[in-house]
């Protein structure tokens, strides 16, 4: 059982009016306060919404010793997310979701936790290179409202792919203009990483406030 204290999690208020709380995980290989996750949690709660990030048990070991270690196994990641969103209140309160990994496990989780909705920022539908070794039986079924902000260009999951995806009509599919994973687009494309990371805040909050204005 994954047991954190305050310490553990780093909380971002809105200064006015909140309109809910989205509790985001981080992706396999960097922490919870990559500039990425900062530049979000920032933005959101600009737009009112209240941000809370926590990392899986390895990234903590990881913090602890100095050393780098791979991601824990795929039951450990998910009884993470079930103790995380206990130790906040329960699922109802919440919207939950993450960068790439910590979106994914989040998914795995949103139905039975009964949580208000669903944000995956750049879902790994495959891995890079494998494009049938799709991620996607639960997302097929999945009855909970969800927003993924993917990359025109993702590695994970690109333009081309996706809309050919089986995927449940609750998932709604942002696409950021010729992003990568991390919605980073190219110098010729006219846009920027900044831009992207811009429009994906007002998508999410968006998304968030159309699911009720009620203080989570």
């Amino acid at each position: 059982m994954l047991l954190m204290d305050s310490g553990d999690f780093l909380f971002d208020d809105p200064q006015g009016r909140q309109i809910a709380t989205l509790v985001l995980a981080h992706g396999a290989g960097a922490g919870m306060d990559t500039p990425f996750m900062n530049a979000m949690a920032e933005g959101l709660a600009a737009g009112g919404i209240r941000v809370v990030r926590f990392e899986f048990p390895y990234m903590l070991r990881r913090r602890r010793l100095g050393k780098r270690l791979p991601p824990d196994r795929p039951t450990v990641l998910i009884e993470a997310w079930k103790e995380v969103i206990r130790q906040l209140g329960g699922g109802r309160g919440l919207f939950i979701g993450g960068k790439s990994m910590g979106g994914r496990i989040a998914s795995m989780v949103a139905e039975e936790e009964g949580v208000r909705g669903l944000v995956c920022l750049g879902y790994p539908f495959h891995p890079p290179g494998s494009p049938l070794k799709l991620r996607t039986a639960h997302l097929e079924i999945l009855k909970t409202p969800a927003l993924i902000v993917q990359g025109e260009r993702d590695a994970f999951g690109h333009a081309q792919e996706v809309p050919g995806y089986s995927l449940s009509p609750r998932i709604r599919i942002a696409w950021m203009p010729d992003g990568d994973h991390s919605w980073k687009p190219r110098k010729k494309s006219g846009y920027t990483s900044k831009q992207n990371i811009e429009a994906a805040v007002s998508e999410v909050v968006r998304f968030v406030a159309g699911r009720g204005k009620r203080t989570a």
